[in-house]
């Protein structure tokens, strides 16, 4: 996960809507399943993937009252805990 992608998804997320970013997973999900597809191009739609959700958790934050710093602090070491482990 990259924290300047997150960034500006969740930026997109507030000056939009978060159903834009719902549905652009879904598309990448279906994807995923298209058979040509290397495996380089997989990790790309996944590490897409994956971002998204991010940023989807740390607008979740925000709107439960977190400040956005300590929003994509919190979620940041979240995922690097998980990563440790």
């Amino acid at each position: 996960m990259k924290l300047p992608v997150i960034k500006h998804l969740t930026n997109f997320i507030e000056e939009n809507d978060q159903d834009y970013v719902l549905e652009t997973i879904e598309t990448l999900e279906a994807l995923t399943e298209v058979p040509s597809l290397k495996d380089e191009e997989l990790d790309v739609i996944g590490e897409l993937i994956s971002n998204m959700y991010g940023a989807i958790e740390v607008d979740k934050m925000v709107k439960d009252g977190a400040p956005r710093k300590e929003a994509l602090n919190t979620f940041m070491k979240r995922v690097l805990g998980s990563i440790d482990k």
